[in-house]
């Protein structure tokens, strides 16, 4: 009795530390990221506190040490705030606000006399380990998961800190003081530029990058600290940049803080861009002041600026026109809401997909428009017009951004098969037997769930079912050839073949992942992507193998072999050993329901990365699947938008815009961008993976 009295509280000691050993490694985990942000800060403080130290001690100017001393105040105030007052938000924004101000004081009180004391040095060599330690600790945040990206355009810090820098900027006169405000309010659109995942945000960072360093700052003629400018860049501009490849929200979930924005602000959104568009005209214009080169600037810019205002004028009436069917789509969400349908497959449905890949082209249009209209116009001496030339870029790269994206994830038809065989024994020759009496009634139950989550799925995806078959019995190899190929043979109504495929099963499988089937039968990936290429031919429709089976790594593993067709295998993987006092062993159909729960239910708090879980999930997909690209519009197609959308006096550039986008002229930028999207696919694939059909491929 004693000994199994010392047994049972022995095991429980064990089971309970062992929890408390895990509990305590995740919090470490978290907590040492945490740390490492809070490390970068205080080093961040340090370097301020000591560049504004030194300027004080060189210039004997009262000012410097009153704003010090107020800088320290007001960083107190915020850590009483957040400490004893719990007012977490007022004490962030605060601090955000001064340290965004105090760093671009350090940025413009700079005098070359400050170079040989070794304060400031040593201030140099702060400012550049807060940079590492800053990228650092975005980094390790993003790779140990500690981040959750949420749609936003800019965060209360980025906010906050470009306000404060922009108001340091007031100390100087006012030309230089607009000149630097708007280089902010640059800065801003390319951080948004950079979170939308823009096609062509990556150049406009180094084009910002290159123009600002070299031009616009020498043209200001005023002493900067280059460390200190370059610190306030990186700490901004890591966060975006990372999650360009990091971020897993789709096109819609990204761009959700302006798709659903109110008529009334989207409206007036474009009404600014077009008067930003303006204003930068006018800019441009003051170059016809040069009357050195006459023969050159008037000619030029006369020609170059009726275009570029043809351009323009396409490019409001498309942006016009955009926000005028996301309205007709806004009333449609709004009307059928209670049944779950997403605005992404309302605008589907309304052919924004067509729209938007016909307005690409017009946009990227005008934006080569902007590129050579300040070219022609470019003015060295004048920040202003800088400042003005990099908010428009970053505007034109999002229009741009936005019709790429939408164009390229919208439309796809889908068209889905489901598989369900509820066989969990299987005899020594490998065919599924009949499951004891006493399993029957479970594994009814749990069957049902599984074929109501995928019709669930397929209903809440706008996907057409083909069919969804039930055996407890199992299916011969003939059935199964005939309805596999009967599904895949699928057209739409219009003729051409689906976009997208989706073959689910669940069921008994081999420890190669060979599906098991009745008479002792089996079927091989081998086997079923013969039958595709056999049906799909010289289409580019897309194949995605959803396995809830407990041998689904094998098939994993072997689609990343294939590069002539585009397949995808999304698979569960089970935990062997479970600790039943923790957590139920796994079973058949949990994959299913929690994977379902995920893809449909936006509020879902599944983690697919949450340690100790007993389902996990992995995928695979084929190498040339990041190639994949739906139908593109054709010459008429451009043609009929034309004459619907836009006045008979700007068609006759409808064949310059056909002519000119049919260059191809960034053949080599896609070639690179194609080469880097299968490196990723290949060496990095990402955690969560986008379809473009609405749902995800998870891996844990």
């Amino acid at each position: 009795m004693c000994r199994s009295l010392r047994y049972c509280v022995s095991h429980c000691l064990y089971a309970a530390m062992t929890r408390l050993e895990e509990a305590n490694r995740e919090v470490n985990m978290h907590s040492s990221v945490r740390y490492l942000g809070y490390l970068a800060r205080i080093n961040l403080l340090v370097a301020i506190c000591m560049g504004l130290y030194v300027r004080w001690e060189k210039t004997a100017d009262a000012l410097i040490l009153v704003i010090f001393i107020l800088g320290l105040f007001v960083l107190g105030i915020a850590s009483i705030l957040y400490y004893y007052f719990s007012m977490e938000t007022a004490s962030l924004s605060l601090s955000n606000l001064w340290f965004g101000f105090l760093l671009g004081l350090l940025c413009f009180l700079n005098n070359s006399a400050f170079k040989t004391d070794v304060k400031e040095e040593a201030t140099k060599y702060l400012l550049l380990s807060a940079i590492v330690l800053r990228i650092l600790c975005a980094l390790v945040e993003r790779i140990c998961g500690c981040i959750h990206h949420r749609p936003t355009l800019l965060t209360t810090v980025e906010f906050l800190e470009l306000v404060g820098f922009a108001i340091a900027s007031t100390t100087m006169l006012v030309e230089k003081s607009v000149s630097i405000i708007l280089l902010v309010m640059a800065l801003a659109m390319l951080i948004i530029d950079l979170r939308m995942k823009s096609f062509l945000a990556i150049p406009n960072l180094a084009i910002f990058g290159a123009i600002a360093s070299l031009l616009f700052f020498p043209s200001l003629q005023i002493p900067t600290n280059p460390f200190a400018l370059a610190c306030f860049f990186s700490c901004l501009i890591s966060d975006p940049l990372l999650d360009v490849y990091f971020s897993g929200l789709s096109v819609t979930e990204r761009w959700k803080p302006y798709l659903y924005r109110g008529k009334i602000c989207r409206r007036l959104s474009v009404i600014s861009v077009g008067v930003i568009e303006l204003i930068f005209f006018i800019l441009a214009a003051f170059k016809l002041r040069d009357l050195d080169l006459w023969y050159f600037v008037i000619p030029g810019f006369s020609i170059f600026g009726i275009f570029w205002m043809i351009c323009h004028v396409i490019f409001f009436i498309t942006l016009w026109g955009f926000h005028t069917k996301l309205n007709d789509c806004h009333k449609v969400y709004y009307t059928h809401r209670a049944e779950n349908n997403s605005l992404d497959r309302v605008m589907a449905s309304k052919g924004m997909r067509h729209f938007c890949l016909i307005s690409e082209q017009l946009v990227f249009f005008s934006l080569v428009a902007t590129a050579v209209l300040g070219a022609v116009s470019w003015q060295p001496t004048n920040g202003i017009f800088m400042s003005a030339f990099l908010i428009v870029l970053p505007l034109e790269s999002m229009a741009h951004g936005l019709f790429h994206e939408l164009g390229n994830c919208l439309g796809g038809t889908c068209v889905g098969y489901a598989v369900v065989i509820p066989t969990n024994f299987c005899s020594p020759d490998g065919q599924p037997t009949l499951l004891p009496p006493e399993h029957v009634q479970e594994l009814n139950l749990r069957s049902t769930g599984m074929l109501n989550a995928i019709q669930r799925f397929f209903a809440y995806h706008m996907i057409e079912t083909y069919g969804c078959d039930y055996s407890t019995s199992g299916l011969t190899f003939d059935t199964l050839h005939s309805k596999i190929k009967s599904f895949l043979e699928l057209r739409t109504a219009d003729g051409p073949r689906h976009d997208t495929y989706i073959l689910y099963y669940s069921g008994h499988s081999h420890g190669t992942g060979e599906w098991a089937l009745a008479g002792g039968d089996a079927l091989r990936l081998d086997t079923l992507l013969e039958w595709w290429r056999e049906k799909n031919g010289t289409f580019c429709s897309r194949l995605i193998i959803v396995l809830d089976c407990e041998n689904s790594q094998p098939w994993v593993k072997e689609v990343r072999k294939v590069n002539d067709q585009y397949v995808a295998v999304q698979g569960a993987e089970m935990a062997r050993v479970v600790d039943i006092e923790e957590a139920d062993p796994p079973q058949l159909g949990d994959f299913t329901r929690q994977w379902v729960e995920y893809n449909c239910n936006p509020d879902s708090n599944i983690s697919w990365s949450e340690k100790g879980r007993t389902v996990k999930a992995v995928y695979g997909v084929s190498k040339h699947w990041s190639d994949y690209t739906l139908h593109l519009p054709t010459g008429s197609d451009v043609a009929k938008h034309w004459m619907i959308y836009f006045p008979r006096i700007t068609y006759p550039l409808v064949h310059l815009a056909n002519w000119f986008c049919g260059l191809n002229l960034f053949w080599v930028c896609k070639v690179c961008f194609r080469c880097l999207k299968r490196l990723k696919m290949s060496w990095f694939l990402p955690t969560v993976l986008d379809t473009g059909q609405g749902f995800k491929l998870v891996k844990s």
